[in-house]
């Protein structure tokens, strides 16, 4: 009995100070810049076997059932906590970044650990499809921890990015260790390819991972809809009136996305997807209602990524990474500095992203958990060379965590997409102008009265003039020149310009 309470109390305790310790670190080394998430992937290899903790840890399966677990809660948690209003602008950029992005991604970093790393060819295309897409964990919690404020757009496209991209990244990798054991197997560089399967494998994953995503969120909106009468009598009765019935509803929540999740994922489709889509619809489908579920459920988002981040920590032996330190530095310059703003330049080439969002975008490209849960994939199926794309996983993990998430708040500064808050008048004038106009004021009125050039369409209202100038959907932050002067998106309602900001140009002194 003593035998069997020991194995129950020493890892929960181990565990508990694991977590305790990271958290209570964690909060001091916000203030550093550096990310609660890495502070929990340190803590976890300190205390492996390799760090002053010792610990022995090397369960794959359990490493990988925690990850997917959590990764599902946290992108259920982010849809939940995305606006339908911020698709209208960052859809459809979004969307070729998961897709297109991906894959440009991860054969430009192949290439580069290809002969960096010297690998094969089936080795070098699996790594790249690890670690080529972006993590919604990182993303979620790097950006909202900041405290920039970015622009609707930008924003947008790097949430929805993030809750995307799973589904390629996964998708590329197990085709890839299809590749890499066919051609251990043949003992060759390569191998064939059914294409016609991977195809469908391909549509399978989103296709069925999107319209599973669509209905559950239409079943549990309609759930919480026709519930919440009674969530709120319950709770009211057991604490009294004003109560908010957010801890059971949270579980509620929880259970059925990871229900959703599982199903999807079993019967072929992106389970990842389908929880993220899953929550988008349901909170704007459902806001009042699952509105007093969104702080339990950060918890346990929080509780996920602590989780899986300790374990991750724990699973990798430092002394197996030191000989390959040097090109898994070097893979990850090239992921960060070449592949990802190549891909984000020529899928934003299309939308009008102003320079500099372009290359904030590129910059905010953070890995996180992802790239380490999928680098399991490969030494559970046994790829030969497996543990070697694992340690360069996590140095590229470490890398991105340390160097671009704790220098988001910088990047945005330095590249003039931090915006204002609305209190901050000061900083508005810096950004917005001296000048408040409204949206609807015609642009020949504007002209004639400080003395600007007309414009073709100056008969136009300043709202309709803007959306014309930058070839997309306008939002707060949006520039354009008008003579010397400078025109800017300084409020909206909705897709309406409301306010436009004014700055004249400079007048020489007398």
């Amino acid at each position: 009995m003593d035998s069997a309470l020991n194995m129950l109390v020493l890892p929960l305790l181990v565990g508990a100070l694991l977590v305790f310790g990271s958290v209570l670190a964690g909060l001091f080394s916000a203030r550093a810049g550096f990310s609660f998430l890495l502070v929990f992937l340190l803590a976890g290899i300190l205390a492996g076997e390799d760090g002053p903790g010792g610990i022995h840890f090397d369960d794959i399966n359990l490493s990988f059932w925690v990850g997917n677990v959590a990764l599902a809660v946290i992108l259920m948690d982010g849809g939940l906590r995305t606006e339908f209003r911020t698709f209208r602008t960052g859809l459809k950029p979004a969307l070729l970044l998961a897709s297109a992005g991906v894959v440009l991604s991860a054969a430009i970093t192949a290439a580069g650990a290809r002969w960096l790393l010297d690998i094969s060819w089936p080795l070098a295309l699996l790594l790249g499809s690890i670690v080529g897409s972006t993590d919604a964990a990182a993303v979620f919690a790097l950006l909202k921890s900041s405290g920039v404020r970015l622009n609707e757009r930008v924003a947008a496209t790097l949430e929805i990015e993030s809750g995307m991209n799973d589904p390629m990244a996964v998708y590329l990798t197990i085709s890839f260790i299809g590749v890499a054991l066919a051609a251990g197997a043949v003992g060759g560089a390569g191998a064939n390819i059914d294409w016609a399967d991977a195809a469908t494998t391909l549509l399978l994953q989103f296709g069925l991972g999107g319209a599973g995503g669509v209905l559950a969120g239409w079943l549990l909106a309609a759930l919480l809809v026709r519930t919440r009468e009674r969530f709120d009598a319950r709770e009211q009765a057991r604490t009294g009136p004003g109560a908010a019935s957010g801890g059971v509803l949270a579980l509620l929540v929880l259970s059925f996305g990871l229900a959703v999740f599982a199903l999807l994922s079993w019967a072929g489709g992106s389970g990842f997807l389908a929880v993220y889509v899953m929550g988008v619809l349901a909170r704007n489908r459902s806001r009042g209602a699952i509105a007093p579920a969104l702080s339990a459920l950060d918890g346990y988002a929080w509780l996920g990524q602590a989780g899986m981040f300790l374990l991750l920590g724990l699973l990798l032996t430092p002394r197996e990474l030191l000989p390959h330190l040097g090109p898994a530095l070097g893979v990850a310059a090239v992921l960060m500095l070449l592949a990802r703003p190549l891909a984000v330049a020529l899928c934003l080439r299309p939308f009008h992203f102003e320079p500099r969002e372009v290359a904030f975008v590129a910059w905010v490209g953070l890995r996180g958990a992802v790239p380490i849960v999928l680098a399991v994939f490969p030494m559970i199926a046994g790829v030969p060379g497996a543990r070697l794309l694992f340690n360069v996983a996590f140095v590229v993990v470490l890398v991105s965590l340390l160097l671009q998430g704790s220098t988001i708040a910088w990047a945005a500064r330095r590249l003039g997409v931090n915006l204002p808050a609305a209190d901050d008048v000061p900083g508005q004038r810096a950004v917005f102008g001296d000048f408040a106009l409204e949206g609807s004021t015609p642009l020949a009125d504007v002209c004639a009265f400080y003395g600007l050039p007309e414009p073709e369409h100056a008969d136009w209202p300043l709202e309709r003039w803007i959306g014309h100038a930058v070839q997309r959907p306008p939002v707060v932050g949006d520039r354009v020149a008008l003579g010397g002067a400078e025109l800017s998106v300084r409020a909206m309602n909705g897709a309406r310009v409301l306010i436009v900001g004014l700055r004249l140009p400079s007048q020489p002194p007398d």
